[in-house]
């Protein structure tokens, strides 16, 4: 059976398809400094949402959202940003269509940005009582565009990493900058958009990184089914 909603026809997703869980990566266009494509965050959750339904039986990966609220970075060119009402309302209503063919929705969310309109949307879906799960890697390290997500990149399209303009950007801890970042923006706290350094970053610990964020995102998700399963087992087939 097909893993890709966007590749199958609608009468091989009622045959093979209906029932299984939806994983939806949610990503952004937004700068990732002058070394990394503007696609980063999709790529990411893209990669993370296909690793989770190889590792799970009964997952379909849907087409990618891949506008996110990336206000903060909206001084950079090529930066698209819908910002977070619009985010959440997007969220909203594709899980409420997924849920007339899916048992439920996972939202796999590779843009720290999305943070607040992905909890708000799951806040809202679960009171309607619709089985949605949002999850999101936690990476250790430099906060954007840095070491971690160069490396991830490395290892997923090192094509689209223009490494000879990599360079280092305001590496201060995020605590620092935040207050500042959130009310005047990236450009701000750095001229490059790099918050951290990409020096020493490698495909090998992208692969790393990978593979760790993908079993701690199976796990969540076999958790996850297994206490939906038993929530509504009174009424209807188990996820």
């Amino acid at each position: 059976m097909s893993r890709s909603l966007a590749t199958a026809t609608w009468t091989e997703v009622e045959r093979e398809m209906g029932g299984r869980l939806l994983a939806v990566p949610v990503g952004s266009t937004e700068q990732h400094g002058p070394h990394l494509p503007l696609s980063t965050d999709t790529d990411i959750a893209v990669a993370l949402a296909e690793r989770l339904a190889a590792a799970v039986d009964g997952v379909v990966v849907g087409p990618a959202v891949s506008y996110g609220a990336s206000g903060e970075h909206e001084d950079f060119a090529g930066t698209l940003s819908i910002g977070c009402d619009a985010v959440e309302l997007v969220l909203v209503e594709l899980c409420r269509s997924a849920s007339a063919t899916f048992a439920g929705t996972v939202l796999v969310s590779a843009h720290g940005g999305n943070a607040e309109p992905v909890e708000g949307a799951v806040r809202l879906l679960t009171g309607e009582d619709r089985a949605v799960l949002a999850w999101s890697p936690s990476w250790s390290g430099d906060a954007h565009a840095g070491r971690t997500e160069t490396s991830v990149m490395l290892a997923l399209a090192p094509e689209a990493v223009r490494s000879a303009a990599a360079t280092a950007g305001n590496d201060a801890p995020i605590s620092e900058l935040w207050s500042t970042l959130r009310s005047a923006g990236v450009r701000s706290v750095s001229a490059n958009g790099v918050l951290g350094d990409p020096a020493g970053a490698s495909a090998d610990e992208g692969r790393a990184l990978l593979a760790a964020a993908a079993e701690e995102l199976a796990s969540a998700v076999r958790r996850w089914r297994s206490a939906e399963a038993v929530r509504r087992w009174r009424r209807g087939p188990a996820l």
